[in-house]
């Protein structure tokens, strides 16, 4: 209910200490506009994020920019090296490195999938989502 209500300008989620696992996926267009919403997450809300690329976004030059201008922004931003290979992403859900998972960019297909409990392996990296309660 956290999320109708913040939704609808209720309650605030609070993110303060929060570890946030945010997947930056193979939409370049979305990323000038999304690595700001990084840097706000640290410096607004005072959240850990730990950053996650797909192998894609990780790798490739594109119109919109060259992967290493965009691996350098983050890494400085989040003080954290991104994870990006399989091997580095399989400890994520067993170990419980985060308390929230974002996807951005998210297409209705997979936030449909995660949002009505498909969500074993919901990830290209095969991690389990779970959610702390």
């Amino acid at each position: 209910m956290i999320y109708k209500d913040y939704m609808k300008g209720g309650m605030r989620l609070e993110l303060v200490g929060k570890k946030i696992g945010f997947v930056l996926t193979g939409s370049f267009c979305t990323f000038k506009k999304t690595i700001p919403k990084i840097k706000e997450l640290i410096e607004k809300e005072k959240a850990e994020i730990i950053p996650i690329m797909s192998n894609n976004s990780y790798e490739m030059d594109t119109k919109f920019g060259k992967a290493k201008d965009f691996i350098e922004e983050i890494e400085e931003i989040t003080k954290k090296k991104i994870i990006h290979t399989i091997q580095e992403a399989e400890p994520i859900g067993p170990k419980k490195m985060t308390d929230i998972m974002v996807v951005a960019p998210c297409s209705r297909k997979y936030n449909g999938k995660t949002s009505f409990g498909y969500n074993r392996y919901a990830s290209s990296y095969g991690m389990q989502i779970t959610f702390k309660k």
